[in-house]
């Protein structure tokens, strides 16, 4: 087996992927980024050392690819997979009573379904690797409800229980299972309509007296989640203040959402 640590990463075609790719990279890992957008793929490619990239053009939702893409990089990795960071997502918005059917199952197929996904195919991967991580991304949004973003807070509540129930079950395989929960990011991801309304995702979140956090924060915690002891990393302010009133002031909170809608 290869000397080299190597890392997967989907979602890697921009915003925390791409910036975990750059990051792992410019600590000597080997780095395995999949993504839909190939365009995005090209441009995380281009900011890593020659000869330690492999790019993937690959759907979290279809099975067949992500066992095409886990084969070719352990493959090219000498057989080492580290870390899988289960990291693609989509934000969606807006209120669930006016939500499109199709973006509902949409946001459910990539947010969750692709997170199980990779943990069910990647374990055999990570498994013939000493010291493994599966590495999820869950959100702020799963610390407590988001009002305006209830499909999306709900993907993000399951990503953090499947999390704590694998870190119980692969303890055995000695795969440890970690799982980011960052504010929300400064990404272009925000910039989308939310659904049912006339406001941006952006709007629905700094609406709620929510803090954006830079994509570079992320990579720094993902690094450190990677090797650190704890299931869950919270990222950001937001991340912080959600998590302490969830546990101490929940009427509060409650409250809070309930303007945000307004």
């Amino acid at each position: 087996m290869s000397e080299v640590r190597a890392i997967f990463i989907t979602g890697g075609g921009s915003g925390i992927g791409r910036a975990v790719a750059r990051l792992f990279a410019s600590r000597g890992w080997r780095i395995g980024i999949a993504d839909v957008d190939a365009a995005g793929l090209d441009a995380t490619a281009a900011l890593i050392p020659s000869g330690m990239v492999e790019r993937y053009v690959m759907d979290v939702r279809d099975r067949d690819g992500w066992t095409q893409a886990l084969d070719a990089f352990t493959q090219a990795s000498g057989g080492r997979l580290d870390v899988l960071f289960n990291n693609a997502g989509i934000g969606t918005g807006g209120p669930l009573a006016e939500a499109d059917f199709a973006a509902i199952d949409r946001t459910i197929a990539i947010n969750f379904t692709g997170v199980v996904n990779g943990a069910r195919i990647g374990h055999a991967y990570l498994a013939r690797t000493p010291g493994s991580v599966l590495l999820n991304t869950a959100s702020a949004s799963g610390i407590y409800g988001s009002s305006g973003l209830a499909t999306y807070s709900a993907t993000k509540f399951a990503v953090r229980g499947l999390s704590e129930a694998l870190d119980g079950e692969w303890h055995r395989d000695g795969i440890k299972v970690r799982c980011l929960l960052p504010s929300f990011i400064e990404t272009p991801l925000l910039d989308g309509v939310a659904g049912g309304s006339n406001r941006t995702i952006r709007e629905a979140v700094t609406g709620a007296g929510l803090e954006l956090t830079p994509v570079d924060t992320v990579a720094e915690a993902a690094w450190k989640a990677v090797h650190g002891d704890a299931v869950h990393t919270y990222v950001g302010k937001t991340a912080a203040r959600l998590r302490f009133a969830a546990r101490w002031f929940p009427g509060a909170l409650r409250k809070q959402m309930r303007r945000s809608l307004r």
